[in-house]
């Protein structure tokens, strides 16, 4: 579901940003005063998570791959602003540092994932949990249902945002120019494996740490409950010390991340240039796109728009690493290491811009 830069049009890249920005904007403002607070290690280790959860790759329908985002649990722990960045900058660092996803179409992908997502989420778990008692299995099953809703609608605007590429941008002959397969073909081959696999995972992860944070902690769900709307920063389990039980997890996750490995095949959309000029490859995609083949030639725009960055880990593989699974659980480890630094530094800004309380004389 991470878009790579080539598959949209500069024209959509700049309207998926323009549309996300608001939304980055009154989610800094609402969630600036938890940045100077002991939440901040929270925020990280929800980011992180999903950073994480995003490595694990799974076999879909068709040879393609997908994973699940973690914008459910997310929701549900941090409430949808918070969400919102914590998703957004886990997006960031695999754009910047391990090529998962464009620099161009970052504001698509968060667009798609880190605000529809979460606001997907939030609104479905609070109108399916009501105000049921924070121990209830309503809650489990509701957190379950947003999880899955979620993925499938940020899955479905992805598809969109592919589907209308060779409508409105294709060349004189009508070869398109970015992403070739139109809308018939690019709903079915996203929506088949998130509605089933991908969107399965996503259902398991979400009702599943509801249930465990029921049991274990559950003052991380008084953010989302009625009448706590800000549970989250009053919560027991904040600063690095009240969270270590998450991070302790969250390593346990990363050290396991290889698994991700075992799933063959590439994500639908995710394809590099070069593949359409490989016959093996070019089966493979058309074998996932309905039995429709690519175009003979790599379209034009795609080929230039790709290469705009070269992260430093492509494919979370350091270049130094001869084991591609020990490389995996190094980049997962780096890349939770880079969100903590992002949301230290967001914290510092956002205490050097809050207004300092004159002291009493």
């Amino acid at each position: 579901m991470h878009i790579p830069d080539g598959y949209l049009s500069p024209a959509t890249c700049a309207v998926t940003f323009a549309a996300a920005a608001p939304f980055w904007y009154v989610a800094s403002r609402k969630v600036g005063r938890m940045l100077t607070t002991r939440a901040v290690p929270l925020i990280s280790v929800v980011s992180a998570f999903s950073f994480t959860v995003m490595m694990f790759n799974l076999p879909l329908p068709g040879g393609t791959t997908g994973h699940a985002v973690g914008m459910g649990i997310a929701a549900i722990v941090l409430g949808p602003w918070a969400a919102m960045l914590a998703v957004s900058i886990a997006l960031l660092v695999q754009a910047v540092f391990f090529g998962d996803g464009g620099i161009l179409a970052f504001g698509a992908n968060a667009l798609n994932m880190a605000i529809v997502g979460s606001l997907v989420a939030y609104g479905l778990y609070r109108l399916i949990a009501g105000s049921s008692a924070l121990t209830s299995t309503r809650r489990v099953v509701a957190g379950a249902m947003a999880g899955y809703a979620a993925i499938n609608v940020s899955a479905l605007m992805a598809a969109i945002e592919f589907g209308i590429q060779p409508i409105f941008f294709h060349d004189a002959s009508g070869a398109p120019l970015y992403a070739p397969y139109p809308l018939s073909i690019a709903v079915p081959a996203m929506m088949i494996g998130h509605l089933t696999f991908a969107g399965f995972a996503e259902l398991v992860i979400t009702g599943g740490l509801v249930a465990y944070l029921q049991r274990y902690d559950i003052d991380l769900m008084k953010a989302t409950a009625p009448g706590a709307a800000t549970g989250i920063a009053r919560s027991g389990a904040t600063g690095w010390m009240g969270t270590r039980k998450l991070w302790l997890g969250l390593a346990a996750l990363m050290i396991a991340s290889p698994l991700g490995l075992l799933a063959a095949g590439t994500a639908w959309g995710e394809w590099g240039p070069e593949a359409f000029q490989n016959a093996a490859a070019r089966a493979e995609i058309a074998a996932a796109s309905g039995n429709v083949a690519p175009p003979e030639a790599i379209p034009s725009g795609l080929e230039r728009l790709s290469s705009f960055w070269t992260a430093p880990i492509p494919d979370y593989a350091p270049a130094f690493m001869h084991g591609h699974a020990f490389g995996y659980i190094l980049s997962a480890l780096f890349g939770g290491g880079l969100i903590i630094l992002s949301f230290l530094a967001l914290s510092a800004l956002a205490g050097r811009a809050r207004p300092q309380t004159p002291d009493a004389a």
